[in-house]
């Protein structure tokens, strides 16, 4: 398995206030840039495997959804971020 708990604690602690902070916008935009990059390169090696293209592209909305909500309430968590994962907007 490609995300396991250890993993996600690991992610939300760098991201979250904590490993118990699955719920705020910057650790969840950090486990869907993480899961992103995961099919991204299942979808390189499997070019037509459409269900998870579906995915992909769900994932990718929800993101853009809570960076577009984070950017309303609070530019600064927004800007902030952007810049700790590298993402182009």
């Amino acid at each position: 398995m490609y995300l396991d708990k250890e993993k996600k604690q690991e992610i939300f602690t760098q991201y979250g206030s904590g490993a118990t902070d699955t719920g705020s916008c910057e650790s969840q935009i950090a486990l869907f840039s993480y899961r992103i990059s995961h099919l991204t390169e299942h979808m390189k090696a499997n070019h037509k495997d459409y269900c998870t293209n579906r995915s992909l592209v769900k994932l990718v909305g929800q993101r853009r959804r809570l960076l577009n909500y984070l950017k309303r309430k609070d530019i600064d968590r927004y800007r902030a971020i952007v810049k700790a994962l590298g993402l182009r907007k």
